[in-house]
């Protein structure tokens, strides 16, 4: 009768132990499964920072590009303004510089 207590003492150390074990592989999956559902978490939330941020910095691209737009058509019409007061200039005192190189190459001096 004894030995019959102790070989049931050691099924149910067995028994513990295989219930010890179902529980502790219960928990590493469960904790696999939460670090795997974190990461697609975390890639989620990535993917849709990175795609906020790419929006915003298209969004700054096409400011900067109407902005340079802006520049260079500004710069092109006082560019057109200047070349236009010079030409205006040139056409007021032509003359006048014609006739004073005339006198000058035509002048003799001792």
């Amino acid at each position: 009768m004894e030995a019959y207590r102790g070989h049931n003492g050691i099924r149910q150390l067995l028994a513990a132990e295989q219930e010890a074990k179902r529980i502790v592989d219960a928990a590493r999956n469960a904790k696999l499964a939460r670090l795997k559902q974190a990461r697609e978490e975390a890639e989620k939330e990535i993917a849709e920072f990175r795609a906020q941020m790419e929006c915003e910095f298209q969004i700054k691209v096409e400011e900067s590009r109407v902005e340079m737009v802006a520049i260079a058509k500004r710069l092109e019409q006082e560019t057109e303004a200047k070349i236009h007061h010079i030409k205006t200039q040139a056409a007021r005192i032509s003359d006048d510089v014609g006739k004073l190189l005339l006198k000058h190459v035509t002048a003799v001096k001792n």
